[in-house]
């Protein structure tokens, strides 16, 4: 099985200001955040430019016109108000279909951070503790076991007893050992394969509770808490959350945080009435040309159109930019949003904060669900130390930047890609467009 990397865009346009009101605000870390809705406002209104903003026009507009990427979408809001949201390009190239604003993506590995969001949701109910074994809660977890000998010929393996539990703090941090399918290393992938372990992506037919079990019985990469590797930790997750809570994952999710965000848009399944909204997905042949993604090894681009009883808390999720950048502004107002409290600051704090230790995870660090941009990282590009952020295997990418108030995120859909540096680029074209710093 393949799993496809969607780079999608999301057509829209650019509404002009609907207000030059100052939001509602509520004190938060020594200055002040809002707490109303997310709406539409000149970038003036909250320190940026309107012109510098039009850069990102002629950045993402070359990357379409050069056949780089079919459609590219963005969304970038600065203190609760969104100051631009634009589509670029096409949905459907042949058809010469622009990709509109609501236009629904395949988000991937966002998934994850809904996950442990919905996870720290019954943290806070007194559900579990963070170094609470896995074990305690799902029993075929007791006693793992770590990959010792592995041989490529038969993929057959020997294992050691791990030396601790797996805990659910490693699981949020992607430290317990799990691997991925299909991307993983070459030993995960081929004894995943030989059990039939699913990635997340186009099985819609599996149980997420017999998938786990299957899992429990599979060696570990390391031992727990040794080494970050990114695994199939929010697909167990999204299985503890339904011990834990009683409902079924996708109840869950849609019961505590989509109904009270107003997150009308997300899903792990598409219902038909959306069907339409769904962004083409596009790859490219060996000279980087442009081509639509065929269906391949029996899953079909088109996953989240099927109907499916299978809920991957990593990667099954198909969302809107603007659904996504609501869930965003929650935790970036704290916990709160739109006068519905879904964590308390503390909680958030703890979310973000290093959770990792020394262990190596590139230039950044890692919290409790999501990459933490450290000192070293802030001077690469001029994200602030302390944002917060992920992006999807399907060429999606957000961050939070609690200092300078910011929500952006910048949606493709292209597997495979060779042009990934926009998303870079994108994070400059934000900063440079401040002309007024938050203060401290």
């Amino acid at each position: 099985m393949k799993v496809f990397v969607l780079t999608g865009l999301m057509a829209g346009f650019f509404c002009g200001a609907t207000a030059q009101v100052a939001p509602v605000l509520y004190q938060k870390n020594g200055r002040l955040a809002p707490t109303s809705p997310l709406r539409e406002a000149s970038a003036e209104t909250v320190g940026m430019s309107t012109e510098r903003l039009q850069r990102v026009d002629a950045v993402v507009n070359d990357y379409i016109a050069t056949g780089k990427q079919a459609g590219v979408a963005v969304l970038i809001a600065r203190n609760g108000r969104i100051v631009y949201h634009k589509g670029y390009g096409k949905d459907d190239v042949e058809a010469k279909t622009p990709l509109k604003r609501d236009a629904i993506f395949r988000i991937a590995s966002q998934t994850k951070a809904i996950t442990s969001i919905g996870a720290m949701i019954l943290f806070e109910e007194g559900k579990f503790l963070l170094d609470d074994p896995v074990s305690k809660y799902l029993p075929a977890f007791k006693n793992p076991k770590v990959l010792d000998k592995f041989n490529d010929k038969d993929t057959t393996f020997t294992t050691v007893p791990a030396r601790r539990e797996i805990t659910i703090r490693q699981l949020l941090t992607h430290t317990s050992g799990i691997g991925y399918p299909v991307i993983g290393s070459k030993e995960m992938n081929a004894i995943y394969a030989k059990y039939r372990i699913p990635s997340g992506i186009g099985t819609p037919d599996r149980k997420l509770d017999e998938a786990m079990t299957a899992l429990a019985a599979l060696p570990l990469a390391h031992q727990p808490g040794e080494r970050w590797t990114y695994g199939l930790n929010d697909d167990l997750l999204g299985r503890l959350i339904e011990i834990w809570s009683g409902q079924s994952f996708d109840v869950f999710l849609r019961t505590r945080l989509f109904e009270p965000l107003g997150m009308n848009d997300t899903y792990f399944y598409l219902p038909a009435s959306k069907h339409s909204r769904l962004t083409t997905l596009y790859t490219e042949d060996t000279t980087r040309t442009l081509r639509r993604q065929p269906a391949q090894g029996g899953l079909s681009p088109d996953f989240p159109k099927q109907s499916g009883s299978y809920f991957s808390g990593g990667a099954g999720l198909s969302s809107t930019l603007l659904d996504y950048a609501v869930f965003l502004q929650m935790l970036l107002n704290g916990g709160e949003y739109n006068g519905r409290r879904i964590l308390s600051p503390t909680t958030v704090r703890l979310i973000t904060t290093n959770q990792i230790g020394d262990l190596y995870q590139g230039q950044n660090k890692f919290g409790l669900g999501f990459g933490l941009t450290t000192e070293r990282g802030s001077a690469r590009l001029p994200v602030s130390e302390g944002s917060f952020d992920w992006g999807g295997i399907f060429g999606t990418t957000y961050w939070v930047d609690p200092k300078e108030g910011i929500v952006a995120l910048i949606y493709t859909q292209k597997f495979p890609n060779s042009y990934g540096d926009l998303s870079d680029k994108f994070k400059v074209l934000v900063y440079q467009a401040i002309t007024n710093q938050n203060q401290d």
